[in-house]
């Protein structure tokens, strides 16, 4: 019996975050093992916020792809490629967007979020509109059967089925509908108390050291209840110790030590930047050894293997267009 298909894919817009990490690299490493896994530089994704800054691309791609290597995802068993090394994302991206009616694009959960959010890029551009549909446009073009999303991503899945059933329910039947694989992963806010992201320059990033980790630690947001250290601290609705469950589900001395007072809100967060620190520093080790040279072959060979499915699609969709 054959693997069912994986497409998934990060934006080189910058460094890797410890959020990246526990929200998808972790997952994507073990799901290695039981699919068919496709994990893509989205580097025309990365144009629809940072089009003013694409000199910035090829060497984020470099970065972004040590961080993966170093996490686990390994050539040998996923296919890692570029999306602009493919051509027929664009072009699968154009054919969609004929049919994709605009009312779709316009009530994105996270179109509206990061117009109001990104403040740094003018993003009321028809590239950030319309990413859902390359967006759908990279999963469609290998026939994706699953995708991995986090709970806040069925969205823009579902939006992805929608045009594959619309194109579908005109031609005949072609794309399957991807499943959503759901992911469970801790909410791990930036230290700024929002969502963290790359685009809000908040987040506590894979290659920091044990001092950087500190200084960002010491800024988060802890149990706003809590005002003195005597005072009986409630883990569960503080941002320091969703890392802490993120190292370890099964922590509980911590939480322990806070609701009794008997630790204070500052040592909790010099005792946390130690264990981020450790935790990280078999990655950091690992990362150090891998080599510019060894990501462009690792690219190389991927782009091989996707563009292979890719062409046989838009192959395949032309005989249906009759184009």
């Amino acid at each position: 019996m054959s693997k069912k298909r994986i497409l998934s894919g990060m934006r080189p817009t910058g460094a890797m975050h410890i959020g990246h990490y526990f929200g998808a690299l972790k997952n994507w490493v073990n799901l290695q093992d039981t699919y068919e896994t496709f994990y893509m530089v989205a580097d025309w994704h990365a144009m629809t916020t940072v089009y003013d800054e694409t000199h910035n691309i090829p060497q984020n791609t470099i970065q972004m792809l040590k961080d993966w290597i170093a996490c686990g995802i390994s050539p040998q068993k996923s296919v890692i490629f570029r999306q602009s090394d493919v051509p027929e994302h664009t072009e699968l991206f154009l054919i969609l967007s004929m049919i994709t009616p605009l009312g779709w694009l316009l009530r994105c959960p996270t179109y509206k979020e990061q117009l109001r959010e990104i403040k740094n890029h003018d993003i009321n551009t028809y590239g950030f509109l319309g990413y859902p549909v390359l967006q759908a446009a990279d999963i469609l073009i290998y026939k994706a059967e699953v995708v991995p999303v986090g709970e806040d991503q069925v969205p823009h899945l579902e939006l992805t089925r929608e045009i594959a059933r619309r194109f579908n329910s005109l031609y005949g039947k072609f794309f399957p509908e991807p499943q959503a694989i759901l992911t469970k992963s801790p909410k791990l806010l930036g230290f700024d108390g929002r969502k963290m992201s790359k685009s809000y320059g908040n987040a506590l990033d894979l290659t920091d050291d044990e001092k950087t980790i500190l200084k960002k630690i010491k800024q988060m947001i802890t149990d706003p209840s809590r005002i003195h250290t005597t005072d009986k601290g409630h883990p569960e609705v503080c941002s320091v110790y969703q890392y802490w469950k993120a190292l370890d589900e099964k922590e509980t001395e911590i939480a322990t030590l806070c609701r009794e007072a008997k630790i204070g809100c500052v040592e909790c967060k010099k005792r946390l930047a130690v264990k981020i620190s450790k935790f990280l520093k078999p990655f950091q080790e690992k990362r150090k050894k891998i080599t510019e040279t060894q990501i462009k072959e690792i690219l190389d060979e991927g782009k091989e293997k996707a563009s292979a499915i890719a062409k046989k699609t838009i192959s395949e969709l032309r005989e249906i267009l009759k184009i």
